[in-house]
């Protein structure tokens, strides 16, 4: 990434930056008036009109029909011809993706990853060897019809046994009856990956009874070593369900309160990178700063998992050749183009995205937006590929199959085994998922704006740089999955969204 000129520490103190000396673009770090000359790379573009802050202007002539590049990447075609200095977005450019496409393997030698080996969380380590971040009972409903029976229970058993585990939570979603086949198999798969995760000490599966997703068959997808810390209720063989419940939670809490957090390395560290909300400043500081804490974990012989697919179309090409082998490389072509299938099936073009927050705050197309998002994922190789409802299996950087749907994703990247979630916005959101989950700003404006939202601020990159960032962010990782609250954890925001794809009965 080549930078134009210094970076500024103040609004008044105007500059902008260009990403890579082969773009077509720069972009406005503060809000630029019409009128005033910017150097960019020693050359003086006169602004024609203004450029809001994050928003991308042309530093050459271009035409109709160009190509557009930022990241030294294209990121669409110029619909029409644009000045020197023009404000460059969805007005004059549109999107290059089109449909399923045909990769060719091409591998590059990857760089080494930093490691530090020194670096300590306290953790709780179970009886398999996971460290988990939380000890918590989690309670899961089977289906949506006993949703509020589990909130019930967790809700007095979350004030019955407070100092004793981290938590008691239930997590409601409204399937789990009316689905059929593979959507009802996701379901079933997501929940069971969701009972096996080490943030867990106990989990209490709570069914109804007459449920397609039933508690027998969804106990067979846990391994027979996890079931001795899963208990199960079906409501309609209860006379009081929630006392039944209550006792259940008891048993887990007595057993899962005897562990004791311990220091753990980054190597049992396993990290969900997400974002949402994004905007002009979210390639430039967020992402790429989570990238080199991705890249930080994995060098120290930890594991980060990157989902959204469709937020990756249009820079899928930069993952594919960071695959560590063939069989790797054609699951990535794999699960890319079985998602552009699943929306072309649909009736719907793979480029609708970005969202109206994302064009306010300056993307432009969706390869602009993915070209930003896959620098969560740093430089590591890309390990594994895991489908929806999967759990991870292997070290390093795994590629997760969902949506980009904030909820459904960040759901699928705590099923999958991450025990922390880092999620960067540029317009703020107040989700929080099963696993605590860490806000990081792409500008400070949103950070002071919305602080009860925000863990950390990577607008600081702006004006202490990168390395001094990432020391920073790293030190409330550590924090954080050591037992220090989140934003979100704070604010009681923990939920679950499953991804539906199927008809419903």
């Amino acid at each position: 990434m080549t930078q134009s000129s210094p970076l500024p520490a103040a609004p008044d103190s105007p500059a902008v930056l260009q990403l890579h000396p082969a773009d077509d673009v720069a972009v406005a770090l503060w809000a630029l008036d019409a009128g005033r000359q910017v150097d960019v790379g020693g050359a003086p573009i006169l602004l024609v009109e203004p450029i809001p802050k994050g928003h991308k202007f042309a530093l050459r002539a271009l035409a109709a029909g160009d190509t557009v590049r930022k990241f030294g990447w294209p990121i669409g075609r110029m619909r029409s011809a644009a000045r020197a200095g023009e404000h460059i977005h969805v007005h004059n450019v549109e999107t290059l993706l089109e449909g399923v496409e045909g990769y060719a393997y091409r591998p590059i030698e990857g760089e080494r990853l930093p490691a530090d080996l020194a670096a300590r969380f306290m953790g709780y380590r179970r009886a398999d060897g996971r460290v988990g971040t939380r000890n918590e009972i989690w309670i899961l409903p089977t289906v949506g019809c006993v949703a509020r029976t589990a909130d019930r229970i967790a809700s007095i058993a979350h004030a019955r046994h407070a100092g004793a585990v981290d938590g008691v939570y239930s997590f409601g979603h409204p399937h789990g009856c009316s689905q059929l086949g593979a959507d009802l198999d996701g379901t079933r798969s997501l929940l069971a990956a969701l009972a096996c995760h080490p943030n867990a000490g106990g989990v209490l599966l709570v069914g109804l009874g007459c449920e397609s997703n039933q508690l027998d068959r969804l106990l067979e997808e846990i391994p027979a070593s996890l079931r001795g810390r899963v208990r199960t209720l079906k409501a309609q063989a209860e006379e009081d369900e929630t006392e039944a419940g209550l006792a259940a939670v008891d048993a887990l809490v007595a057993t899962a309160s005897l562990v004791r957090r311990q220091p753990a390395p980054l190597s049992d560290l396993v990290v969900g990178l997400k974002c949402g909300g994004s905007d002009g400043f979210s390639g430039l500081t967020a992402n790429p700063l989570v990238g080199r804490i991705a890249d930080r974990v994995i060098g120290s012989g930890g594991s980060a998992l990157l989902s959204e697919i469709p937020e990756i179309f249009g820079a899928e090409q930069l993952l594919m050749a960071r695959a560590k082998d063939m069989s790797v490389f054609d699951s990535i072509v794999g699960v890319v183009n079985d998602f552009k299938r699943y929306f072309l099936a649909s009736g719907q073009p793979i480029s609708e995205n970005p969202s109206p927050g994302n064009i306010e705050g300056g993307i432009t197309t969706l390869e602009e937006k993915s070209l930003g998002a896959v620098q969560k994922a740093g430089q590591a190789p890309v390990a594994s590929v895991l489908r929806y409802g999967e759990r991870i299996r292997s070290k390093g950087l795994t590629l997760l199959e969902a949506p980009g749907n904030d909820a459904v994703s960040s759901t699928a990247l705590a099923a999958a085994g991450a025990t922390m979630i880092l999620f960067t916005t540029g317009r703020g959101t107040p989700l929080g998922f099963p696993v605590p989950t860490v806000k990081i700003a792409s500008n400070s404006a949103l950070a002071e704006r919305k602080k009860g939202w925000i863990d950390f601020d990577a607008g600081e990159v702006l004006t202490r740089g990168f390395d001094a960032a990432t020391d920073s962010l790293l030190d409330r990782v550590v924090a954080i999955a050591g037992g220090e609250a989140s934003a979100a954890e704070r604010n009681g925001e923990r939920e679950i969204a499953i991804w539906k794809r199927g008809v419903t009965l």
